[in-house]
C-alpha cells in the first residue's frame, strides 16, 4: 500500500507560515536546496526544478501530490496553474469548482475517502502531502509519515503544522539532519 507523506517547513515553535499564510519567512537554505534535488527532486515545483536545471529528475519518493486550496493559490497568483507539473495533482477545495488547468483535479468532496483512494492503489510511488493545516488536520489518522523541515525561526503565531484538534499520535524519529545554517531535517515514521 502506498504511503502519505506529510512533507513540511516550520519554525522551531511549529507554524508552517506567518498568520496570513506568508510562507517566506523562512531563510532559503542553498545546503537544504541542494539535498532535496538530490533526495526529494519531486518536492519542488516544475519551475524551480527549471531553475535548478533537474527538469527532467526522475520521481525518487512520491509520484502524486494533494495539497489544500490555500497551498495551491500561491502558485496561482504567480500564474502557474500546475505547480507540480511532474506530478498527479490533487487540490482539495470547497470553494474552487473548476480546475484551471487539466493537469490539477480539484476534490471537494471527502479528503480522507479520496486519499484512502490513492493510497490502495497498486504499484506507484508514495503521495507527497504538501499542505497544509487544514487539510492535515482532515488527513491526521492516514498520514504514514512526517517530513519537517525546521527552519531556525520563531514566529510566535501563525499557522500550525494541523488545524486545530486534540487527539496524540505517535511517531518514530527515522532520520535527521543537521545543516550549517541551522535547519533540521527529519523523518518520523506513524507508530501503529
Amino acid at each position: 500500500m502506498r504511503k502519505l507523506a506529510y512533507y513540511i517547513a516550520t519554525s522551531i515553535d511549529g507554524f508552517i507560515a506567518a498568520p496570513d499564510g506568508d510562507g517566506t519567512v523562512y531563510p532559503i537554505s542553498e545546503g537544504f536546496t541542494r539535498f532535496t534535488a538530490a533526495e526529494y527532486p519531486e518536492t519542488l515545483p516544475t519551475h524551480v526544478r527549471a531553475l535548478l536545471g533537474i527538469e527532467n529528475a526522475e520521481n525518487v519518493r512520491f509520484d502524486t501530490v494533494v495539497m489544500g486550496r490555500r497551498t495551491y493559490d500561491p502558485a496561482l497568483q504567480i500564474d502557474i496553474t500546475s505547480p507540480y507539473a511532474h506530478l498527479r495533482q490533487y487540490v482539495f477545495s470547497r470553494s474552487l469548482t473548476e480546475s484551471p488547468d487539466p493537469a490539477v483535479e480539484i476534490v471537494s468532496g471527502d479528503a480522507v475517502a479520496k486519499v484512502r483512494e490513492l493510497k490502495a492503489e497498486d504499484g506507484g510511488l508514495d503521495i507527497y502531502l504538501c499542505g497544509g493545516a487544514d487539510l492535515a488536520g482532515q488527513l491526521r489518522d492516514e498520514i504514514d509519515e512526517l517530513l519537517v523541515k525546521t527552519y531556525p525561526v520563531v514566529l510566535g503565531e501563525g499557522i500550525p503544522m494541523f488545524s486545530p484538534e486534540f487527539g496524540a499520535l505517535g511517531f518514530e524519529m527515522t532520520g535527521h539532519r543537521a545543516f550549517d545554517d541551522g535547519l533540521i531535517f527529519a523523518t518520523y515514521t506513524r507508530k501503529r
